[in-house]
């Protein structure tokens, strides 16, 4: 997916994008306030919880229908490839991180971390595809 792209699967994908990271962010910090000021309990803490998770569930969600939206084969393919690298790269890490945290007692990797992660390798694995074909 170029940044430059005309195509109108990306310029929804950057829309969808936008509004989920911006939804995390303002669901991030209600959370945070509500949490620290009037430490809530029940269903209500629960809902504060998951809202900025349901915010980055929309972000991934927006990429399945960018994918299912481009018409480009050759750029559905490259986001293809760059998802499936950045998930191999996160569950290899993972799983090597979990052996060490069994056998040498490494620190326990906290699990709002691993999505992060993938955002990391997904990001290497899109920019080295679009630097192999230009």
């Amino acid at each position: 997916m170029l940044c430059k792209s005309n195509s109108p699967a990306v310029r929804r994908y950057i829309v969808r994008f936008v509004v989920s990271m911006v939804l995390y962010a303002v669901f991030l910090a209600l959370a945070v306030v509500i949490f620290v000021h009037f430490r809530p309990t029940g269903p209500v803490a629960w809902l504060l919880a998951v809202l900025p998770a349901l915010a980055i569930i929309g972000q991934i969600a927006a990429f399945g229908m960018y994918l299912a939206e481009e018409r480009d084969e050759f750029q559905r393919h490259s986001g293809e490839l760059a998802l499936l690298w950045g998930i191999g790269a996160t569950l290899s890490v993972t799983i090597v991180w979990g052996s060490l945290e069994n056998f040498v007692h490494l620190r326990h990797l906290d699990p709002t971390w691993i999505y992060p992660i993938f955002c990391i390798f997904f990001g290497i694995a899109h920019g080295l595809n679009q630097a192999r074909y230009k």
